[in-house]
């Protein structure tokens, strides 16, 4: 199958899908879009795919080498706009742990799946102050697959960042769900090689991760623990950093 026809895309309009191993039928990457979006994985020259970072076309080489096809799952279409097909794919990603995704669900490190006492408790705790410029990082999913399990090798990386950029921020606090885990001052950024980073199966162009150590005691002790404010958690909810970049 090359491509829905228009008929067929008109009546999907935004959709929510599936990726399933038919090997052993496991959902193993969830997607939004319309038109052919839910074909489009399944096109190009994924033979020659050099980025064995990106696990979903590995799995889908792997797939097709074995002379099968990838199981393709309309999961809820004719969605009313993008918002809701966020919103769905966000809950559907929720459901199935252990994907292919590079990112979480949009908004997912703010209105993710947990334990009702656990929003709750998230929600009465006091609110961070910053007071210099901080790269805020979202380390769900990172911190769940650590080499370590610590939140500074959740935290170090890899991410999509400039040098250059991340160099203006002295302060990086990393934090689960909306609630600061740990508070670290980056000595220096670097590749995302595994040289740099043991736990990459393979070089990643274009993201950089840091070295670095633990933020003063005072420093730590005024963030950690604490709650991250909404404003800072809406801007580009899918991407794990936010950049606080104060006014003078």
């Amino acid at each position: 199958m090359k491509d829905l026809g228009s008929d067929i895309i008109e009546q999907l309009g935004w959709y929510v899908y599936r990726l399933i191993d038919p090997r052993n039928g496991e959902t193993f990457y969830v997607g939004k879009g319309k038109g052919n979006r839910i074909l489009q994985h399944l096109k190009g020259n994924i033979d020659n795919c050099e980025d064995k970072s990106d696990l979903k076309r590995v799995r889908i080489r792997e797939i097709q080498h074995a002379g099968l096809e990838v199981g393709l799952i309309i999961h809820r279409h004719n969605l009313h706009d993008e918002a809701t097909a966020y919103a769905v794919e966000a809950a559907v990603i929720d459901a199935y742990p252990g994907l292919n995704n590079r990112v979480g669900g949009h908004y997912s490190d703010i209105f993710g799946c947990r334990h009702l006492r656990e929003i709750i408790a998230a929600y009465k705790r006091p609110e961070i102050v910053v007071d210099e410029p901080t790269l805020l990082i979202s380390i769900g999913r990172s911190f769940d697959s650590a080499e370590k399990d610590d939140v500074y090798h959740a935290v170090r990386g890899v991410w999509k960042i400039s040098e250059q950029k991340a160099k203006k921020y002295a302060l990086v606090l990393a934090h689960i769900q909306g609630i600061v885990a740990g508070a670290f001052r980056p000595t220096r950024w670097l590749p995302a090689t595994q040289q740099n980073f043991s736990w990459l199966k393979g070089d990643i162009v274009g993201r950089i991760g840091f070295e670095g150590i633990e933020a003063e005691p005072e420093v730590r002790e005024k963030y950690i623990n604490k709650r991250v404010p909404q404003a800072f958690r809406q801007k580009g909810a899918a991407n794990p950093i936010r950049y606080i970049d104060l006014e003078h």
